[in-house]
C-alpha cells in the first residue's frame, strides 16, 4: 500500500508542477499577445504557442493532477482526512485553480478569434492568481494549520 501511495504522490507532484508552470506562463503569453501581437505574423506565433501550451501541456497535467489527487485521497480514506479543515481548504483552492484554468481557455478562444478586449495589465493581474492559490495549497498541505 505504501508503494502505491508513494508512486501516486510522485505522479501528483509532477503533474501539479507541469500544470502550475502552464498557469504561470499562459497569462504571461497573453500579456505579450495583448501588447505586442497586433501584427498578423506575431499574432499567429502567439496563437500557436498559447494553443500548444494549453492543450498539450496544461490539460493533460490538470487531468493527471486531479486523477492522482483522487487516488491519494482513496488510499488515505479512513485516515481522518475528510474531517480535516486544511484538506477542504486545499480542495476549494484546487477547484479555484481549475476555474482559472478554464477561464484561461476562454481567453485563448478569444485570442484565436481575434476578439480579445483585455489589456496586458488585466493579464498581469490574472498572472498573480496562481501564485496566491499555490501559497494557500502548499501551506495547507505542509503546515496543516487546521
Amino acid at each position: 500500500m505504501a508503494n502505491i501511495y508513494l508512486w501516486l504522490k510522485a505522479l501528483h507532484l509532477v503533474a501539479v508542477i507541469a500544470w502550475m508552470a502552464g498557469l504561470f506562463y499562459l497569462p504571461r503569453l497573453f500579456v505579450y499577445h495583448a501588447e505586442r501581437g497586433r501584427g498578423p505574423e506575431s499574432a499567429a506565433t502567439f496563437k500557436v504557442m498559447e494553443r500548444r501550451l494549453y492543450r498539450i501541456i496544461m490539460w493533460p497535467a490538470m487531468v493527471l493532477a486531479w486523477a492522482s489527487g483522487a487516488g491519494l485521497v482513496a488510499v488515505l480514506l479512513g485516515s481522518g482526512l475528510a474531517e480535516s479543515a486544511w484538506a477542504w481548504i486545499k480542495l476549494v483552492s484546487v477547484i479555484a485553480m481549475t476555474g482559472l484554468h478554464l477561464r484561461l481557455g476562454w481567453h485563448l478562444k478569444q485570442f484565436e478569434a481575434d476578439l480579445n478586449r483585455h489589456s496586458g495589465r488585466y493579464f498581469r493581474l490574472i498572472n498573480e492568481v496562481p501564485t496566491l492559490l499555490l501559497i494557500v495549497i502548499v501551506a495547507m498541505v505542509v503546515i496543516k494549520p487546521f
